[in-house]
Parts: C-alpha cells; sequence; structure tokens
C-alpha cells in the first residue's frame, strides 16, 4: 500500500512538472517567434516608402510588445517549476 502511495505522489510530483516546464517553452518559443516577426518588419520599413514604411513601423510595435508579454509568462512560468 505504501509503495502505491509513494509511486502516485512521485508520479502526480513529475507530471506536475511536466507540465509547468512544457508552459514555459512553449511561452519562451513564441517570444522568440515574435521577436523574429518584429526584425523582418523593421527591415521591410527600412526598404519601403513612407505609406507602407508606417504600417511596417506599428506591425513590428504590435510583434515588440507581444514578445515582452510572451516573455513575462515565461519568466512566471519558469519560476513556478517544482513549486
Amino acid at each position: 500500500m505504501k509503495k502505491t502511495l509513494l509511486a502516485t505522489a512521485i508520479l502526480f510530483a513529475a507530471a506536475s512538472t511536466f507540465a509547468q516546464t512544457t508552459t514555459a517553452v512553449k511561452e519562451a518559443g513564441k517570444a522568440t517567434g515574435e521577436k523574429a516577426l518584429q526584425g523582418k518588419e523593421n527591415v521591410q520599413a527600412a526598404a519601403a516608402s513612407e505609406p507602407s514604411k508606417s504600417a511596417h513601423k506599428a506591425k513590428a510595435s504590435q510583434h515588440k510588445s507581444s514578445a515582452a508579454a510572451h516573455g513575462t509568462a515565461a519568466s512566471a512560468a519558469a519560476k513556478n517549476i517544482g513549486k
């Protein structure tokens, strides 16, 4: 009985840690993707004329804020791993 209870507790802890790690990795990947999109929009803005340039700069700003939000979520998820 004790071995079964111990095995169940270990399994539960491992599953919980895996779920938290998965969230942290997923959010970090999203932040990296948004940073790449921000760079792409900045390059397009540098090569574009004025009407398109403003649109590309706005999109880059949006990607920057989205990347920051995902980075914050990844950091928070990383702090919760193992708790």
